[in-house]
């Protein structure tokens, strides 16, 4: 396919998805994934048609987190692949899909993780999508740039962790996403806090001054705190989605309210 080919089929593909939400983090291991398939699966349920592209390309882990980590992409109409159906309302685009065993490791360099993304978009029969849920490599480098520009989104979403060498990176991450001039629709502060399940009494594990300071010094939008469950954890290892399994979860409760508040601004 020539280059005029390839910008073509990516535009028809981006004129059908009315809504891109980058989901990113400054670093890694604040639970940026587990923030994007619950947005993702959050908006389906509201009977929204939705779409999840996981470009983390060295560490794809939503098709396992949402249960089809033994799927495919099977082909469809064009040349084209299908993506993976999570519900009637959800697909998912992975990495996963295209390695022969879990554990293999992609080795690429900047090119062929570039190209990758690309596929991603303009090689998948995504259809009309109300929101398409972009989960972005961890960082401010190569590959959150390269999606940036390759899937221009509507909106960013940062999350954070309240630790301060996490809220460090988050800042990092609201500058780039303003040297980029995209729409930053607020931070969500994730693994605020846990409960003791004995005594009932609630404890800061991450110590720092919260992702709402930081909004505030940032004048971004603060979307929310996601209190530490295990219930979270054991979801995300076991396939099924959190906030179908535990509606009734304070942490459930507050992905709720985010995604309102995600709605209200994308309006």
């Amino acid at each position: 396919m020539s280059e005029k080919e390839n910008t073509n089929s990516l535009d028809e593909t981006l004129g059908k998805i009315k809504r891109r939400v980058m989901v990113f983090s400054g670093k890694g291991g604040v639970g940026k994934s587990t923030v994007a398939a619950n947005l993702a699966i959050a908006l389906s349920e509201k009977g929204f048609k939705v779409g999840i592209v996981d470009v983390d390309i060295h560490g794809p882990n939503l098709a396992k987190m949402l249960g089809v980590e033994k799927a495919r992409m099977l082909p469809s109409k064009n040349n084209r692949v299908n993506p993976v159906s999570i519900t009637p309302n959800l697909k998912l685009v992975s990495m996963a899909f295209l390695l022969e065993h879990e554990d293999l490791p992609v080795i690429w360099r900047g090119p062929l993780k570039m190209k990758a993304i690309q596929q991603f978009m303009q090689d998948v029969e995504w259809g009309d999508l109300d929101w398409l849920i972009i989960d972005s490599p961890p960082g401010t480098g190569d590959e959150p740039l390269s999606v940036a520009q390759l899937i221009p989104s509507t909106g960013a979403l940062v999350v954070t962790t309240p630790q301060d060498v996490a809220l460090l990176d988050s800042r990092k991450a609201i500058n780039f996403a303003r040297k980029l001039d995209l729409k930053i629709l607020g931070i969500v502060e994730n693994m605020s806090g846990f409960k003791c399940p004995h005594c009932g009494k609630e404890i800061d594990i991450f110590k720092g001054e919260g992702a709402l300071v930081t909004a505030k010094k940032m004048g971004i939008n603060f979307l929310g705190k996601i209190p530490l469950e295990p219930s979270i954890v054991a979801s995300g290892d076991s396939g099924q989605p959190f906030i179908l399994g535990h509606p009734e979860s304070e942490a459930a409760k507050a992905f709720q309210k985010i995604v309102d508040k995600i709605m209200e601004s994308e309006e």
